[in-house]
């Protein structure tokens, strides 16, 4: 099946902590303000990336996947997961800070939610001055003290605070406290969920006076309390491939494209992610596609290998 890479239209979200550098990051039209998240790649239901463009022009990802199969993700991962789309890919925009959160693993997903549990990465594109990302405890914790901190407000004194550089890794599996603080901007690559637990939201307050739902006691299920020492790595500046994350879930690579690269696509998708500059995407038997600042395209697992030529940075994600 002669397929080809898959451009998809990015669903901004508005949110109370959002800034505005992710329209102009990517370099589209919108009225939109307070962009917090675009969802570059989403198979979450009720929010589904759909295919901009093309054959295929105006289908979801889990009809994409449905009309194409193995050919799209690849033998392994269609039949792990079906139609459903195994990562979500984000550029996340924090004008504000975020509240400290924590996300179940798979077993704990599964027996409350019914879902996948969530493991994520971040990885750092651009920071203003003094920005700070949270990941992990400083130092081991217990359940008791735990409640006691959320109780009176001191949690933030026993997580750790990393001030945030350019290409920045933040690898947060399942369990690990965390948040991103103001004047980030971020790349996350995840699984396919949006469960979400808060434990401390700074006692903020609304235009109403009231504060928002926390989940203390679903994440004190959840959270590891052990200290965490391996959350940030810093990516090598001129490195053309290198391994920001590998787990079970995703396999994330960062790569500089000077000229022309070559990548083998694996035994299933490949998702491209432009952080920096621009390329064109050549392919076997297809038209060259252009890839600017901010853009996320989907390779099908058929294709094999794709080659970029031009001057950029980009992150690669597969299962």
């Amino acid at each position: 099946m002669n397929l080809r890479p898959y451009k998809f239209k990015p669903l901004l979200k508005t949110v109370i902590w959002g800034g505005e550098k992710i329209v102009a990051f990517k370099g589209i039209d919108s009225e939109l303000h307070q962009v917090g998240e675009s969802w570059e790649l989403s198979g979450v239901d009720g929010h589904e990336s759909v295919v901009d463009g093309g054959p295929d022009d105006g289908l979801t990802l889990s009809q994409l996947i449905e009309r194409h199969g193995a050919e799209l993700v690849g033998e392994r991962v269609y039949r792990k997961h079906g139609n459903k789309f195994p990562l979500l890919v984000k550029l996340i925009d924090a004008r504000r800070d975020l509240s400290v959160q924590v996300h179940p693993d798979d077993e704990m997903a599964q027996r409350v939610h019914g879902c996948s549990g969530k493991t994520e990465m971040w990885y750092v594109i651009d920071h203003e001055p003094g920005a700070k990302i949270m990941a992990g405890f400083s130092r081991d914790i217990t359940p008791e003290e735990y409640d006691r901190r959320v109780a009176d407000s001191t949690i933030m004194d026993v997580v750790n605070h990393h001030t945030s550089h350019r290409g920045q890794v933040f690898f947060l599996p399942a369990g690990r406290i965390h948040a991103i603080g103001a004047g980030n901007l971020i790349a996350e690559i995840q699984q396919t969920s949006d469960i979400t637990y808060r434990v401390f939201d700074y006692n903020r307050v609304d235009k109403d006076g009231h504060q928002r739902q926390l989940h203390t006691q679903l994440a004190r299920q959840a959270l590891d309390f052990n200290a965490t020492t391996d959350a940030v790595t810093i990516c090598p500046k001129d490195t053309e491939r290198s391994t920001l994350v590998a787990c079970n879930f995703f396999t994330v690579y960062r790569y500089q494209v000077k000229d022309i690269l070559t990548l083998q696509i694996p035994d299933t998708f490949l998702i491209v992610m432009c952080v920096d500059g621009i390329a064109e995407i050549c392919t076997e038997n297809q038209p060259k596609l252009r890839l600017t600042r901010g853009q996320t395209i989907l390779m099908p697992a058929c294709l094999h290998s794709i080659t970029l030529h031009g001057t950029a940075t980009v992150l690669t994600a597969h299962c």
